[in-house]
């Protein structure tokens, strides 16, 4: 589990860097966003992952790792959402966003050990595209729960689902890293 944790930090500061890139470019334009707006956003990256790992022809140069990347900091900023509310206007300077970041990547880290731990690293043995499946499939279930105003009768709530997407996420980019070695 010791390989995991590393692995995990190395991507979530790759994905935290470009989150703070672009918050310089772009401030915190992102608070704005309604909870489906974000969904939406992390369930048009999935698609794009999916078809890249089902087509031979790619268009656009970005593959799946920054697209991982992307559906890592869209459910962060998520559950920054669901932590502080919709803001009328941007309202956070780079410094405070990064620290709400770190403070939900560390919330989401801690699950993943948890849930790494009773799992036994199953994730390992899991291909990318099922990982990808798994993210859509969250991502369907977000959407429900959305349609439904939030209520859940037996099923945990929409921030749970956003930080299993991120941990899937993850887990994909270290599958995607040691592939690139191997």
């Amino acid at each position: 589990m010791e390989n995991t944790a590393a692995a995990y930090h190395q991507i979530v500061e790759q994905c935290k860097a470009l989150f703070s890139k672009k918050m310089q470019d772009y401030g915190s334009a992102w608070r704005i966003l309604r909870l489906p707006s974000l969904t939406d956003q992390i369930f048009i990256k999935a698609q794009r992952i999916r078809g890249l790992q089902t087509h031979s022809e790619q268009r656009i140069e970005e593959g799946q790792f920054s697209e991982f990347i992307g559906i890592v900091n869209y459910c962060i900023m998520a559950l920054i959402q669901i932590e502080k509310g919709i803001s009328e206007q941007p309202d956070l300077d780079t410094s405070a966003a990064v620290a709400l970041y770190q403070s939900q990547i560390d919330t989401t880290f801690q699950l993943m050990q948890d849930k790494n731990h009773d799992y036994g690293e199953a994730w390992r043995e899991m291909r990318v595209s099922s990982l990808t499946d798994l993210i859509l499939q969250k991502l369907l279930r977000v959407k429900q729960i959305e349609d439904n105003q939030g209520k859940t009768l037996v099923s945990e709530g929409i921030a749970a689902n956003y930080q299993d997407i991120i941990n899937y996420a993850i887990f994909a980019m270290i599958h995607l890293n040691s592939d690139a070695v191997a």
